[in-house]
């Protein structure tokens, strides 16, 4: 990348000057942070930044970042992310969260599991472990190849396992000279509370709507606005989502799940089990915010396309039933990385949708 997003250059112009030992750049998933993060490194290993303080693109230091070589920058990600982007020089513009994947790759990676081209191995961890903060010591205590200051970046950071997350607290708490370290996190609260307070902490822009659409359609994509209102506004989420193959198996889904009058359990449980589990809940999270947004506001956020099935579910919905079916939703997605039955589990997932959704719960309670 060979520059920041425009929505992110009133942060750029915060951050000129003194940077501290370190920065946590935080925000949702799909906003640009880890883009940021390395160009914010790239342009500090600099030899000939700009008045701005930007990268020159043509120095020895910018053209061994890009070749991804920089003796003075160091990242640390989980093995699953590497894996997925094919190289040492990490994945998409945002990688994964906590056990998931981009859900235009998940969608590829099953697919090829269904026919059989993908190669079975043992699955790269998706967390960052501790032997992973313990290297950083031989990058940190060696002299800078530049004299100047060395770079690590940890992404995601909430990835790091316990015994990580303390390792590198150590590092924060005594940090090393002429050491920067940049963390870029989805869910920050996921992190020690310790780690957060020993980073100046950075809460990462998203652009208006109206912005990132015309973006959106800079970049090509045909549906920016459906896009965009799918990843929950977040321009770089609506950029994996224009993927043909995802947008026609998302819409499949929920053009099954906006009927659960007449949509055959069974069969979705058994035509969805080799899918990412994670990104199927993710799916059914973001319809009942719909479902439950409507029913409370009148408006919805993600499917702006289906207005006319939700405005016919949302009559017979119980607030206080789906209100917990939510939470229980943000619970499975924990179970949904390791389930022990794939077929089972949403089977399980979809059952209690309909029972939502038919009041059922509802009438279980009084009863009660």
């Amino acid at each position: 990348m060979s520059n920041i997003y425009g929505w992110q250059e009133e942060v750029w112009r915060k951050l000129a000057g003194t940077l501290g030992h370190a920065l946590l750049l935080r925000g949702r998933k799909g906003l640009g942070k880890l883009a940021f993060a390395r160009y914010l490194a790239k342009s500090r290993l600099c030899e000939n930044p700009s008045v701005e303080g930007k990268a020159c693109e043509v120095c020895a230091s910018c053209h061994w970042f890009e070749q991804g070589s920089h003796p003075d920058f160091y990242l640390v990600e989980p093995e699953a992310i590497t894996a997925t982007s094919g190289s040492g020089e990490g994945s998409s513009e945002e990688g994964v969260e906590p056990g998931d994947e981009p859900e235009a790759q998940s969608f590829s990676r099953a697919a090829n599991q269904a026919t059989g081209s993908g190669k079975s191995a043992k699955k790269p961890s998706r967390q960052i472990s501790i032997s992973q903060i313990r290297e950083l010591g031989d990058f940190v205590n060696i002299t800078s190849h530049q004299n100047g200051y060395k770079i690590i970046l940890i992404h995601p950071a909430e990835t790091m396992n316990m015994a990580a997350a303390n390792a590198l607290l150590k590092n924060l708490e005594e940090p090393p000279l002429q050491t920067l370290f940049i963390l870029v996190t989805h869910q920050a609260q996921y992190l020690l509370p310790t780690i957060r307070s020993r980073c100046r902490q950075i809460v990462m822009p998203a652009p208006d709507a109206a912005s990132a659409a015309l973006w959106l359609k800079q970049q090509g994509v045909k549906a920016p606005e459906r896009c965009l209102a799918s990843a929950g506004y977040a321009p770089l989420t609506a950029l994996e989502f224009a993927n043909e193959d995802y947008l026609v198996r998302h819409s499949a889904f929920i053009q099954q799940i906006s009927t659960p009058s007449s949509f055959n359990v069974l069969a979705l449980a058994e035509e969805m089990q080799k899918s990412d589990l994670v990104m199927v809940v993710s799916w059914l999270q973001k319809w009942c915010y719909d479902l439950m947004s409507f029913r409370m506001t009148q408006k919805v956020r993600y499917h702006l396309d289906m207005l006319a099935q939700i405005k016919s579910l949302v009559p017979q919905l119980d607030p206080y039933s789906m209100a917990t079916y939510l939470r229980a939703l943000d619970k499975t997605q924990q179970v949904a990385r390791h389930p022990l039955n794939p077929r089972l589990f949403l089977e399980e997932l979809l059952f209690s949708y309909v029972t939502v959704l038919s009041g059922e719960s509802r009438n279980r309670s009084k009863a009660g």
